[in-house]
């Protein structure tokens, strides 16, 4: 059966309207009006969240994963009317959304999981030692309790997994945190039938009704509203790098400033050692042209440049890669303002000094097409612009002097979510001297593999340095996100009949 949206935010279990509207910009159909949110709704849903944390946030553990197993459990009775609004609003196909619905219900019974083994909760215990001279030490324990409520922005490229019910509201609700969503405003249908199944899980449960909210809208004004609300205690944000840091910027001007947990922009550069780039440079081309075009390179982990030293075989890979690109057909983006962006940094790197163009072709509306472009390292290394994230299917070719200049190639790197080594067994003595350097540029580091693709699993970790993230010590990925919205307490003394159930 068709979904056709109503428009409207959930708020504390209720389906309401706004007095203004905005137009949907999907890909194929009409457009349809959502109601376009603002400080009033952000304080009605605030509101009910905190009012939800003296209940939610005192559930069991057991009660919470139940909770989370019933949205996954909406969800997914959902899939065929999601993947319907989806390939209307994003251009999307129907098996990609297929695929990030079954990751997000995956996230979600993920988290369910880990809450039910209870490890996350680090308890600890230092027992009283009242003859210890010359001061007894009284009975000290602590464990992690939840935060408050959080503020969650959904993402452009993922309508599902990082979005509504992605990453950022699984964990936090995990945590025992009600979750305020501001949905994205390039699919906001989607959002709303995630918003149905939550609401649904919500009902099954017994939970808090504000336990969750969705409020829809496309201004500044409302995300502003939101991070500066009192009652928010923290933010997930995955987006640009502007629009990160002006909030990130808003959230530390608070009275209270409050942690904003920011997944920003990255170029994940792919570094393609001697002795691999001669055996395979050409395989290499081949992979790195799928990777880098996968899903239009709409990818915060698509691996925008390429290190290698320059020479023969440096010009064979070029030569690959240049081939493999130029067969990739046009791919639609996710908004008009990606697409716009996109050919806003065809243009920057185009215009830069020292920077050759091997592939180029028109990019109209919202179809993208490949460029390619090469540069030397000495150009890399005097011009920052050359290291700033390009959101599509763009490449750049860093051919380097010597085993040097890679290595000061690979200083001058900003913050990354991903590094990759290129090599082979022959190439070991200069992955080891390159490793200390990217393991303080990036959350992960690859070998022979290409970053795209982020596995959802206790130990992955998906940040990184500023500007990849916010938070160097968080991730957005993976089951150690839920510590973003829990902190220590430590209780002194305190009679059983008074510790939270988890210490009892």
């Amino acid at each position: 059966m068709s979904f056709e949206p109503h428009g409207k935010h959930l708020i504390a279990g209720e389906w309401v309207g706004s007095a203004e509207s905005f137009a949907s910009q999907p890909v194929d159909g009409a457009a349809h009006q959502t109601a376009n949110g603002g400080p009033a709704e952000v304080d009605k849903a605030c509101r009910a969240a905190e009012e939800a944390f003296w209940t939610y946030g005192y559930t069991t553990r057991a009660e919470r994963a139940a909770f989370l197993d019933a949205i996954a459990d909406e969800i997914e009775a959902r899939t065929a009317q999601i993947a319907e609004i989806g390939t209307r609003e994003t251009g999307l196909p129907e098996a990609r959304l297929q695929g990030e619905t079954g990751r997000t219900t995956g996230q979600l019974r993920l988290f369910a999981r880990h809450i039910e083994d209870g490890a996350y909760l680090d308890q600890r215990h230092d027992e009283a030692l009242p003859q210890r001279a010359p001061l007894p030490r009284p009975d000290l324990k602590s464990v992690q309790r939840p935060i408050g409520p959080v503020a969650v922005f959904g993402a452009s490229n993922f309508p599902l997994a990082f979005s509504t019910a992605g990453g950022d509201t699984a964990s936090a609700l995990a945590a025992g945190c009600p979750v305020v969503v501001k949905g994205h405003p390039a699919h906001p249908g989607t959002g709303e039938i995630v918003a149905e199944a939550i609401k649904a899980a919500i009902e099954k449960t017994g939970m808090p009704a504000g336990t969750f909210s969705l409020i829809q809208g496309n201004t500044n004004a409302l995300g502003a509203a939101l991070v500066e609300h009192p009652l928010i205690n923290a933010v997930g944000f995955t987006g640009s790098l502007g629009a990160g840091r002006a909030l990130f910027n808003l959230c530390a001007a608070r009275a209270t400033p409050i942690p904003f947990f920011g997944e920003l922009g990255s170029v994940n550069p792919m570094f393609l050692l001697p002795h691999a780039l001669a055996s395979r440079g050409g395989d290499v081309a081949a992979g790195w042209a799928g990777s880098l075009t996968m899903g239009a390179g709409q990818f915060c982990t698509n691996p925008g440049v390429v290190i290698a030293i320059d020479g023969p075989d440096a010009d064979a890979f070029i030569k690959a890669a240049t081939s493999a690109l130029s067969d990739v057909a046009a791919q639609t983006m996710l908004t008009d303002g990606i697409a716009e962006s996109y050919r806003a940094g065809r243009d920057r790197i185009a215009g830069s000094a020292g920077v050759q163009e091997l592939l180029t072709s028109t990019c109209d509306l919202r179809n993208a097409t490949p460029y390619l472009f090469t540069t030397t390292g000495e150009q890399w290394l005097a011009n920052d612009v050359l290291g700033h994230e390009v959101f599509g299917p763009l490449g750049l070719i860093v051919s380097v002097a010597d085993e040097d200049e890679m290595h000061a190639v690979a200083r001058s790197l900003e913050g990354q979510l991903t590094c990759t080594l290129m090599m082979d067994d022959a190439d070991m003595a200069l992955a080891r001297r390159l490793m200390p350097v990217l393991e303080r540029k990036a959350g992960r580091l690859l070998t022979n593999g290409y970053p795209t693709g982020v596995e959802v699993c206790d130990s992955m970790v998906h940040g990184g340095p500023y500007p990849a993230s916010t938070n160097f010590g968080a991730t957005s990925v993976g089951t150690l996100a839920i510590r973003r919205f829990l902190r220590p307490v430590c209780y002194q003394n305190m009679p059983d009949a008074l510790l939270p159930a988890d210490l009892r």
